[in-house]
């Protein structure tokens, strides 16, 4: 049987504030295969030059590189002027994905303010139009994506989609360019169990986002919080099994989020579903179940959230919460799960 690679977002040490070349370097010393940099601001600049050097340092040191960016859609409350034409900015992540020898990259639609409404109080959007409008952004740059070879990665992303909504996307713009970066946290807070979503969106995975959950029941419906990799109620054994026969191919990139409070599901209430009109009963069941079995989180955990302008002090373990429980996780994918080329 072929290894699962494994790598790491980068997101997932985001307060070291290191680019490419020292993520790089990072990656090798913990014997990496693979890596995701989740930002184009990960790179010192997009300058040939410096885009050519983080491809020949990963080459020299055998890590592949899945290419990354953000939000693609222009009607999400995640889109930002800055990044101009939608067609063009989508088209810099591909060639800048192109230049350090990624044959993917992961982008996404928007976030859970689209689905469910913004804490300033913009309301919750239709999601089929800002599907509609990601469909048509990847079909203004269909031509170019094949010319490049690099396969556009549609995450789902911070509670913006279900997965038969992001397979929605990839099979209307064209599967031949579009697959999926699959988030085995996100599915969470559309009442989804990420082992479901593996199964809807296996055919398309190029890339993954893998981290653990702790979830349990609540007054409202269901609380969950993310975790290090092990610290939580997921199966991960049962979802490596069905990983290796569905998607082998995909390397398994831990995007570990820890440092954020649990967050209420509140399937209970029925305002919950209107936004979610076309939740499949049996889909549901199965979150249902994963709560019901859970529990919550009992370890130790720094909580950054809420923090505007937090001392040193905080910062500092925050900083190293981050590579400490990226580290647990990365070695529980090694010896329990089985994950790596490496040692």
């Amino acid at each position: 049987m072929k290894p699962i690679r494994l790598g790491f977002d980068t997101y997932t040490l985001r307060a070291f504030n290191w680019k490419a070349l020292q993520l790089l370097d990072y990656a090798a010393s913990r014997k990496l295969d693979t890596i995701q940099f989740s930002s184009m601001d990960d790179y010192e600049s997009l300058d040939a030059a410096h885009l050519g050097q983080v491809k020949d340092r990963a080459a020299g040191l055998g890590i592949a590189i899945d290419a990354g960016m953000g939000c693609i859609c222009p009607l999400s409350y995640s889109w930002t002027p800055k990044n101009g034409d939608p067609q063009e900015n989508i088209l810099r992540g591909l060639r800048t994905a192109k230049s350090v020898g990624a044959t993917s990259m992961r982008c996404y639609l928007g976030s859970s303010d689209d689905r469910f409404g913004a804490a300033d109080g913009r309301p919750p959007q239709p999601i089929e139009k800002l599907m509609e409008s990601t469909i048509q952004v990847f079909k203004s740059v269909r031509g170019a994506a094949q010319d490049l070879n690099v396969k556009i990665a549609l995450e789902n992303h911070a509670g913006d989609m279900q997965a038969r909504e992001v397979r929605t996307i990839v099979e209307e713009a064209g599967k031949d360019y579009v697959g999926a970066c699959l988030d085995t946290g996100n599915p969470m807070w559309v009442a989804e169990d990420p082992l479901l979503a593996l199964e809807v969106l296996a055919p398309y995975v190029v890339t993954t986002h893998v981290r653990d959950s702790a979830i349990c029941e609540h007054p409202r419906g269901a609380a969950a919080q993310w975790v290090a990799l092990g610290d939580g109620c997921i199966d991960f054994a049962q979802f490596m099994a069905r990983y290796r026969e569905l998607c082998p191919q995909a390397g398994m990139q831990l995007e570990i989020i820890t440092g954020r409070p649990p967050r209420v599901v509140p399937y209970l209430e029925p305002e919950f579903w209107k936004v979610l009109p076309h939740a499949n009963a049996g889909e549901f069941a199965r979150f249902a179940a994963l709560a019901r079995k859970g529990h919550a989180f009992s370890g130790f955990m720094v909580v950054e959230d809420g923090f505007k302008n937090p001392p040193p002090e905080y910062k500092a373990a925050l900083r190293e919460q981050q590579r400490v429980d990226l580290e647990r996780s990365l070695n529980y994918a090694k010896t329990v799960l089985g994950v790596g080329m490496h040692g």
